[in-house]
């Protein structure tokens, strides 16, 4: 990400070509995707609907900065997984994201809404973003927020965060169709520095504190395992119940429209 991020400072510096300047305003609409502990086989089979504004100002015909608000609808469920012990784990979450992004764009080709030679181009993308999520479980069919529950222990006032931030990455493909409009498909991704986006990031707790400290809506939602063969649930404290690693994630596949105002410049002021 860093070597990444480098290169865009380089081109932005060494590229000169002011042949396109300007602000562009849009929206688009596609579906997201979570990738964590409750889809660890990368499942894209469940998306959620998603959608964002925008705004971009392109420096040239190469550099461009966009800033975005973002939406989108995440889940997942054991019981989707092709894994027996995370099925018999039968943990669920949902969540809605509401993100903001910063990101520079790089154009692998010359990109002019007024030029025919130069209407399309592949780019990549690197930046950051602000997010906020609230994972949700369903028990006997009603939803419960589950940060307030401490489901794997934490104290109260120890819960973490849900607004985080993260870094943004990606590609896409830009297609000027006359000098106003432009089609834009874009795929990005969100790296984040919390493993709670789910939910689930380490070990079971002690159920009996638990109980005490949160009650027993918290331990049917830290622990809605399926008892085995013995009657036995998986909920035994310091029994791995996440990864242990940052390995949650969230993407947006989006397909929009911008609108190109171009370089708005004041006119010379005169004698009268």
């Amino acid at each position: 990400m860093k070597q990444l991020i480098f290169c865009f400072l380089v081109f932005s510096i060494l590229q000169t070509v002011e042949a396109q300047r300007g602000w562009e305003v849009g929206g688009a609409i596609g579906v997201s995707h979570y990738f964590g502990d409750l889809n660890t086989t990368f499942d894209i089979k469940h998306p959620g609907p998603a959608a964002s504004v925008m705004a971009r100002f392109n420096f040239n015909e190469r550099i461009c900065v966009k800033l975005s608000g973002n939406y989108g609808n995440i889940g997942a469920d054991d019981k989707n997984s092709s894994n027996i012990v995370e099925q018999q784990r039968n943990l669920n979450f949902r969540s809605t994201i509401i993100d903001g992004a910063a990101q520079m764009e790089f154009n692998f080709l010359p990109y002019n809404y007024y030029d025919k030679n130069s209407w399309f181009t592949p780019y990549m993308l690197a930046g950051f973003n602000v997010f906020h999520f609230n994972p949700q479980g369903n028990l006997n069919g009603t939803w419960y927020d589950l940060a307030p529950l401490g489901t794997e222990g934490q104290f109260k006032g120890e819960e973490y965060y849900t607004t985080q931030l993260g870094l943004t990455y990606g590609f896409g493909f830009k297609i000027a169709m006359n000098e106003e409009w432009s089609l834009n498909i874009e795929l990005s991704a969100r790296k984040l520095f919390t493993n709670y986006l789910d939910d689930v990031a380490n070990n079971y707790p002690n159920m009996n504190d638990l109980r005490k400290l949160r009650g027993p809506t918290a331990v049917s939602l830290s622990d809605p395992s399926l008892p085995d063969i013995d009657g036995k649930k998986l909920g035994i404290q310091r029994r791995q119940r996440g990864s242990g690693s940052n390995s949650d994630a969230y993407t947006f596949f989006t397909v929009g429209l911008l609108y190109y105002f171009g370089d708005l410049k004041c006119p010379p002021v005169g004698n009268r």
